[in-house]
């Protein structure tokens, strides 16, 4: 099975584009294979947990991170638009601070790879997004932190104006105060 993978400015981050088999009845696209993934992407960690979250255009989910039990994810939209975006919250890293984002959708059907150790987020571009997650990790919610989605340290530029944000994300913190 053919799959486009893109590395990105950030060490580990992976856009994916799975084969898409698709004829007038609809599709069929195979959204994880282990020995695949491993092999062709580098994913070498088991995922332990799979999330599904639905949200109306303009909610702004994020910029979420684990200290102590950090989540490798393999994100993907399955109906709708979001932009999704990594930040690296490493202060080792050569790209501290930097931030890549991609539009994923239901119709382009791209996954983003984003390896343990970096703060994730997406903004709903659509009138409504279902969005999908497998993660390395359980959800510690005791462990959780959360960068400023709108940090001028990272400066990232999401596409709407004015997100719908949770108190817990309003409350995020400057990347160089993560802690």
């Amino acid at each position: 099975m053919g799959m486009k993978i893109t590395e990105t400015k950030l060490p580990g981050v992976l856009e994916i584009e799975p084969q898409v088999f698709g004829d007038e009845r609809g599709f069929f696209v195979e959204t994880f294979h282990v020995e695949r993934y491993r092999e062709l992407v580098g994913i070498d960690l088991a995922f332990v947990q799979d999330n599904h979250s639905r949200s109306d255009k303009g909610i702004l989910r994020g910029m979420h991170f684990q200290r102590n039990h950090p989540q490798g994810k393999l994100v993907r939209c399955v109906q709708g638009e979001v932009f999704d975006v990594a930040v690296d919250i490493n202060r080792e890293s050569p790209t501290f601070g930097n931030w890549v984002g991609v539009y994923l959708s239901g119709d382009n059907k791209k996954q983003l790879y984003i390896p343990p150790g970096y703060a994730h987020g997406f903004q709903v571009v659509s009138d409504s997004a279902d969005f999908e997650y497998k993660c390395t990790d359980y959800y510690h919610p005791e462990d959780e932190g959360c960068l400023k989605w709108d940090d001028p340290d990272v400066g990232i530029e999401w596409p709407l104006n004015s997100p719908t944000i949770s108190p817990k994300d309003r409350d995020g913190r400057g990347l160089y105060n993560l802690g």
